[in-house]
């Protein structure tokens, strides 16, 4: 046999072995039922919207600029004539045959072309604080686990208090004040320097960084005091477990017993409230887009609903019920990652 057709056979192998792997049949599964999730929470969203009253033309018709022969050529062009369920099943079947969210009242602009401008915004922002929280948050939980009821223990339980008690848009406030009075330490606004486009490469990505340390930080308080409780709590429930107890018997150094025995066992529970930290992220980068100026999906959202842009705000839902998706998706695949006894069909 040549070499060539054993490369074949063990190409072949391999991609059978793929194919019929439990992650990817379980991948699959999970985005089938996501497509009818999706399906029903746009109807949802689309006929809730529908129940407020007027639309994005009343505020063209106080225009007496605006005739109402040109009122009702828009009234047309949009289909705002036709009945509800016409709307949204023309709105569907847009996106199934075209790819495309229509277009923006307001801006005239393609739907899909506005949501991609902002979501990487908002996406920047959300999965900065997720890392922050969770680098911080992890070892402060895990510092007063092992020095439980100690002084620094309580400090710390203190701060998370302190933490979890304040909302975020009055940390995001907090920090606004602050940036004033320290200025010109921190910017207070946007994602960008008004001299960005001068820059090379790397001071581009300093000045958004440097724009992102507030918001970033008004976003992952409250996550860090609740996940560094959290890992607290998992961590002492595992070091009193027998198995730990007989590992420290047997004369193991303490940091192999923590770092390799205990977290590994604790970490599971932190690992499933990933996808739902993701989400708790999204809903709340809208407060900390709207303190600070950044350009982000919530921000568009929010004057969605201002002007009743009805093709922006269910793009922008739609785009939210899809991140939040794919944020459980990949904390059940790093579940699985992280402890290979688990099977992926018990995680439904």
């Amino acid at each position: 046999m040549t070499a060539s057709k054993v490369s074949w056979e063990t190409g072949k192998d391999w991609f059978i072995r793929f194919l019929t792997s439990e992650t990817l049949i379980y991948v699959i599964k999970r985005l089938l039922q996501a497509s009818f999730t999706l399906l029903l929470a746009s109807a949802l969203s689309f006929f809730i919207i529908q129940l407020a009253p007027g639309d994005y033309l009343d505020v063209l018709r106080q225009n007496p600029k605006i005739s109402e022969d040109r009122v009702a050529e828009l009234t047309r062009l949009y289909g705002l004539d036709k009945s509800w369920a016409e709307q949204y099943f023309l709105w569907l079947w847009r996106i199934f045959t075209k790819w495309d969210f229509n277009q923006s009242f307001l801006s005239q602009r393609p739907v899909a072309s506005l949501i991609g401008e902002r979501v990487q915004a908002t996406l920047l922002l959300a999965v900065s604080s997720l890392v922050m929280t969770w680098v911080v948050a992890i070892p402060l939980g895990i510092v007063a686990a092992v020095k439980q009821n100690r002084t620094t223990d309580r400090v710390l339980q203190v701060i998370s208090y302190i933490g979890q008690g304040f909302p975020s848009f009055i940390t995001a406030l907090f920090l606004l004040i602050f940036a004033q009075i320290t200025t010109p330490l921190f910017p207070t606004g946007g994602i960008t320097s008004i001299n960005h486009e001068e820059l090379n490469w790397f001071g581009k990505i300093l000045d958004v960084l440097w724009h992102m340390i507030l918001p970033t930080i008004a976003l992952s308080v409250t996550s860090f005091a609740g996940l560094q409780r959290i890992t607290r709590g998992e961590l002492l429930d595992v070091l009193r477990q027998d198995y730990i107890q007989t590992a420290r018997a047997k004369g193991l150094p303490e940091n192999r017993v923590i770092y390799v025995h205990a977290l590994r066992n604790a970490i599971n529970p932190l690992i499933t409230l990933l996808g739902f930290e993701l989400a708790g992220l999204l809903s709340g980068a809208f407060i900390a887009e709207f303190f600070f100026n950044w350009p982000g999906l919530g921000r568009l959202t929010l004057k969605a609903v201002q002007d009743q842009d009805l093709y922006v705000l269910m793009a922008s839902l739609v785009m939210g019920a899809v991140l939040l998706i794919l944020g459980n998706l990949v904390a059940d695949l790093m579940l699985k990652f992280a402890d290979p006894r688990i099977k992926l069909e018990d995680l439904n």
